[in-house]
């Protein structure tokens, strides 16, 4: 059965770092992007960032270009989200989500991802 699980959220700082992971289980990443997205109490989720697997193609959403970087480490079936530099406006639950892509790269749209995890939370705050 197809399931991701995220985990690394937590209170930090502003400026501060925290690393996010999405262990997946029930399939080969090699087949899929997996995408970052975050909800923030009162907003619609967005797309963060997003990662095609097979050919290690990302995308980033403006405003965090710079500061977060997607990796993934297809032995551990696990895509990583490293986020620097952290602002307040961060502060949401992240969640990530799986679409079938091999090629090419992949789209910050939330509604061509699905089997979401259950989120994790981030804070931003001093």
């Amino acid at each position: 059965q197809l399931q991701l699980v995220e985990s690394g959220g937590g209170l930090v700082q502003p400026g501060g770092s925290l690393r996010l992971s999405c262990a997946a289980s029930g399939f080969s990443l090699n087949y899929y992007a997996i995408g970052w997205f975050r909800q923030a109490p009162g907003k619609e989720r967005e797309g963060v960032s997003c990662l095609t697997s097979n050919t290690g193609s990302t995308n980033y959403a403006d405003s965090v270009k710079g500061r977060f970087t997607i990796s993934r480490d297809n032995a551990k079936k696990t895509v990583y989200l490293q986020m620097n530099s952290l602002k307040p406006e961060d502060t949401a639950v992240y969640y990530c989500g799986v679409r079938q892509q091999m090629f090419g790269q992949c789209p910050l749209a939330k509604e061509t991802y699905s089997r979401w995890g259950q989120g994790t939370q981030v804070t931003v705050s001093s």
